[in-house]
């Protein structure tokens, strides 16, 4: 909700990017991407994996130079969510 990173890019980037069958962008029936104001919704009849889509997140992140300031979350079984890292004071007096 901080407008960090547009969530129509990376719902584009994610229906570029995720393969069916061997091929990017044949999404086809078998996978939907949709989004729902700040969150994106894959949905999938044939076995997915979650794990690809934290992968193509984190290259999303990569790509906007984002990487260094969000991580992707893994909340629950079926979710994964983009936090910032905590950083500490590491700067201060010693």
């Amino acid at each position: 909700d901080d407008n960090i990173i547009e969530p129509k890019d990376l719902e584009k980037f994610l229906s570029n990017k995720i393969k069916v069958e061997g091929k990017t962008g044949n999404l086809g029936e078998k996978v939907v991407v949709s989004r729902e104001k700040s969150k994106i919704h894959v949905t999938a009849e044939s076995p997915f994996s979650k794990r690809y889509l934290k992968y193509l997140s984190k290259k999303y992140l990569k790509m906007q130079q984002l990487r260094d300031f969000l991580r992707v979350v893994a909340p629950n079984k079926t979710t994964y969510e983009l936090r910032y890292f905590k950083h500490s004071e590491e700067n201060e007096e010693e």
